[in-house]
């Protein structure tokens, strides 16, 4: 497996993986599925100096991916904070893909000059709550029944680590 910076090329197998957890209800307030054309901005505002999107590709080619966002809309005073995001194709998630994608950002962290990393899960996704915590997550907040999937209310739960250098 090998991690590395996203291209434009790669925005359609993105889009599709991403479009693949909208079912679950577990990983994406979106109820419908999203174009490439929807995320295009979104795939530009990613740097790879300081908000990067990482692809994670094998022989099979991209299986997962990670994106650093800007945390509550890239106001200045929060230039050392950033939101995770990760998404693992449907026939792999299980298999530790996410954690190493995790484990990356971690990493490298520091040199994107990011002090603290948040994630926002919705509560109901246990995995994706226990893969945050095994690296030492903590609950930060609770933003009760926030959502809405298919008429059930769901509670979304923000998840922080300071990185210590």
């Amino acid at each position: 497996m090998k991690i590395r910076d996203a291209t434009a090329e790669d925005l359609p197998a993105i889009v599709g993986i991403y479009n693949s957890a909208v079912p679950t209800r577990l990983s994406t307030a979106d109820t419908e599925p999203v174009s490439v054309e929807d995320r295009a901005a979104w795939f530009h505002a990613h740097d790879p100096s300081r908000r990067p999107l990482w692809v994670m590709e094998d022989e099979d080619g991209i299986i997962g991916w990670l994106s650093l966002g800007d945390f509550y809309d890239g106001r200045p005073a929060y230039h050392a904070t950033a939101e995770v995001g990760v998404y693992v194709s449907r026939g792999r998630r299980g298999e530790g893909l996410g954690r190493h994608l995790v484990e990356e950002a971690i990493s490298r962290a520091p040199g994107l000059g990011i002090k603290t990393l948040t994630a926002g899960i919705f509560a109901h996704n246990e995995a994706s709550v226990a893969l945050f915590e095994g690296f030492g997550f903590e609950t930060w907040a609770r933003f009760p029944r926030v959502a809405e999937h298919d008429e059930i209310e769901r509670d979304l739960v923000v998840l922080g680590l300071r990185i210590e250098e």
